[in-house]
């Protein structure tokens, strides 16, 4: 089950977003459904479009069960298959 302490290590296609800071500007304030992640970038369909945001650099919030989630960008700068991996590697050496 998603939580705001493992968010990071499930699916977020899906989930509503919301860019609240980034090295791009321009980014700051998106909101949108993300509907695609690749290696570097969240694809967020937004009102005026998809909009493509890379994660390093970035701080997401995301909506789960109502709450807002916030979530660093360069935590999430994985290929999806393989964060769940290295972020189950990274909880282990804590």
């Amino acid at each position: 089950m998603r939580n705001e302490k493992n968010l990071g290590m499930h699916e977020l296609i899906g989930l509503y977003a919301e860019v609240v800071n980034s090295t791009n500007s321009n980014q700051i304030g998106l909101r949108g459904m993300v509907i695609d992640e690749t290696y570097h970038m969240l694809i967020i369909e937004t009102e005026k479009g998809e909009k493509m945001i890379m994660k390093k650099g970035a701080m997401f919030r995301f909506r789960l069960d109502g709450q807002g989630v916030k979530l660093k960008g360069d935590i999430i700068n994985y290929r999806p298959h393989e964060r769940i991996k290295k972020l189950m590697r990274r909880k282990r050496r804590w």
